[in-house]
């Protein structure tokens, strides 16, 4: 049911009973309004003075948070809300058509809600299916490899009144909790390797936590060489030791799932394969620093994999490894990349808006809700319970000097075989590219939008701490794609993820993409590339988070790998008045006698 004007008394009574249901706790407030919004279908002014009532706050405040989220609106969304993924993936995998298709059956266009309040068409980043484009979310519902025709197929069923499973996976309905999962995304394991994704033996490592004191954990951990693996490579002992070593009467341990970086998905196949494992290293790190509370920042995008959590959490407080002393309880994301850094996370958990937080102190020593907290991410706590089980000494071993054990890439783009590979750190970046059938690569982005962007001539790079540090994502580009539409989507997805709490980020990344246009007008001249490295290095130092300190590097990467791309875009200034000479319109009658286009200048030169 939409509201339309103010709320009655049954209304206020259905808010009272959310807000209750959270023990009226303004810390729980992302998930109060997430169900407000799942029963109103958005956060009503009205709604909101309710919500503040019951938890004690300010309306102003209640907004604040409401305002942030884009999974949240403040207007009225349709009972089926279609969220199309905007990925260059899949912007290059056909998405036009697919959103051509929706747009057509439903009679609206992205941005917009039909009159009767059935349906919402929007487009939303990166939703973790990098390996299985064009797809969306249909409410909860994930719908991959779309075409056209299934496209319009579903939405065809989706206006005959069928629910969204139903119209993505006829007899969804029938199949169990984890039949749907795999019904749903398809996991593409394509190498195993020996630490996370071959043969594992439930809860060996919580066995041999439970035989040690907490201090021992942590110096096997430590003496493991294990790293963070979102990306940062932080000593994950280190940082277990500074939060036990911290005076608190609590500690809370966090597992960060919320990937949000555009071509990572390894930690939804962990979450799907390996939950159990990670709910494992979670526990054994409780144990290591004395922590009661355990809290999954599960994103928004991974909604459909909930139910299939909370069932592997049951099972193992049936078992009595969970839920004796130490439990976990799951935090859902309402759709803001820029929650995937630990201090806007925190502050997600904390009923905030995911504004990243000043720094020092530190989480470890002051996090969530002002007590030590260890956020480590969904790979790091299973490498955690694999270590514990096989030896330190075992995990060590694997990988190079400085970056140890294996590593779980995700690939994506212009490849035969996307998908997860688990393989020991230091493998050359063209020993992946061949196993993932991209031999022919033109450009591959490391570590996401927020890694490096390198070409041929970097292929022999090793994938390490060591060299080109990633949290996983490796997104394929061929010699089809233009380099210049990749960076000004990256930019765009930066300016639009930006939290806003900064100038340099909210305002210099603007900038930057606006330069990024200029260029692919060719209109630029020798003094926007310096233009563009001396904005990116001002952002970089000047910004509060890692979201602003790392935005610049599609830019920078590009401007130092691809150098002759811009070359070709440049024109010489003239007494120093910039040019005005628009490329595109001069070589129009050229494309017409030769019957061909430019991937340098043509920006759709790939449909």
């Amino acid at each position: 049911m939409i509201e339309t004007a103010g709320v009655g008394a049954a209304q206020d009574l259905e808010i009272a009973e959310i807000c209750a249901r959270f023990g009226n706790d303004r810390h729980r407030m992302l998930d109060i309004l997430l169900d407000v919004q799942e029963a109103r279908r958005w956060i009503s002014p009205a709604s909101m003075d309710a919500i503040a009532a019951a938890v004690g706050l300010t309306r102003i405040a209640v907004e604040g948070v409401a305002s942030f989220y884009s999974f949240l609106s403040l207007a009225p969304k349709g009972r089926v809300t279609i969220r199309l993924c905007d990925d260059i993936v899949d912007r290059f995998a056909g998405l036009d058509a697919v959103v051509a298709a929706f747009a057509e059956e439903l009679g609206i266009a992205p941005g917009e809600t039909s009159a009767d309040g059935a349906f919402s068409l929007e487009y939303t980043p990166c939703i973790g299916m990098c390996d299985q484009v064009p797809a969306a979310m249909i409410n909860e519902v994930v719908a991959v490899r779309l075409t056209k025709a299934r496209a319009r197929e579903i939405a065809q069923r989706l206006k005959a009144g069928i629910a969204p499973g139903e119209a993505v996976l006829p007899g969804f309905a029938e199949l169990g909790v984890q039949e749907r999962v795999r019904a749903q995304v398809e996991n593409n394991i394509r190498q195993a390797g020996e630490v996370l994704l071959g043969p594992v033996m439930q809860d060996r490592g919580l066995q041999a936590a439970m035989a040690m004191e907490p201090g021992a954990i942590i110096d096997a951990v430590e003496a493991s060489g294990l790293r963070g693996c979102g990306g940062a490579g932080f000593t994950t002992g280190r940082k277990w030791r500074f939060a036990a070593g911290t005076q608190a009467d609590r500690r809370i341990v966090i597992c960060n799932a919320d990937e949000g970086e555009p071509g990572t998905f390894k930690d939804r196949v962990m979450l799907t394969e390996r939950a159990d494992l990670v709910f494992e290293g979670m526990t054994i790190a409780a144990r290591a620093v004395g922590a009661l509370e355990g809290i999954v920042y599960l994103r928004g995008e991974y909604r459909y994999l909930l139910d299939h959590l909370h069932a592997v959490l049951e099972e193992r407080r049936a078992r009595g490894v969970l839920g004796q002393g130490f439990d976990i309880r799951i935090q859902l994301g309402a759709g803001a990349y820029v929650c995937g850094e630990e201090g806007a996370l925190i502050s997600s958990c904390e009923g905030l808006p995911g504004e990243p937080k000043t720094r020092p102190p530190f989480p470890v020593t002051r996090g969530y809700l002002g007590f030590p907290t260890v956020v480590n991410n969904v790979e790091t706590f299973a490498h955690v319970a694999r270590l514990l089980d096989q030896g330190p000494g075992w995990f060590h071993a694997m990988g190079t000097e400085r970056s140890h054990g294996t590593k779980l890439f995700s690939v994506s783009g212009d490849c035969e075989r996307p998908g997860v590979y688990e393989l020991p750190y230091g493998q050359k970046v063209r020993d992946l590219l061949a196993l993932a059938g991209a031999e022919h690569a033109a450009a591959v982005q490391v570590g996401g939008p927020s890694g490096t962007m390198i070409g041929r001539d970097s292929f022999d790079r090793c994938l390490s701490f060591d060299d080109l540090a990633t949290g996983g994502a490796i997104i394929v580009f061929s010699s089809q794609r233009n380099i210049l539409e990749i960076v000004d989507y990256y930019m765009s997805f930066f300016v639009h993820e930006s939290c806003g709490y900064c100038t340099p980020c909210r305002v210099g990344n603007v900038f930057l993409k606006k330069a990024i246009e200029k260029f692919r007008k060719g209109q630029a001249s020798d003094e926007d590339i310096t233009y563009l490295k001396e904005l990116s290095g001002t952002i970089i130092e000047t910004s509060r988070c890692g979201l602003g300190m790392t935005s610049p590097n599609p830019v920078l990467s590009s401007l130092e790998n691809f150098p002759l791309v811009y070359a070709a875009l440049t024109r010489p200034s003239k007494d120093g008045v910039k040019a005005t000479f628009d490329i595109q319109s001069a070589i129009d009658g050229a494309r017409g006698i030769a019957k061909r286009r430019s991937y340098i200048f043509d920006k759709d030169f790939s449909k």
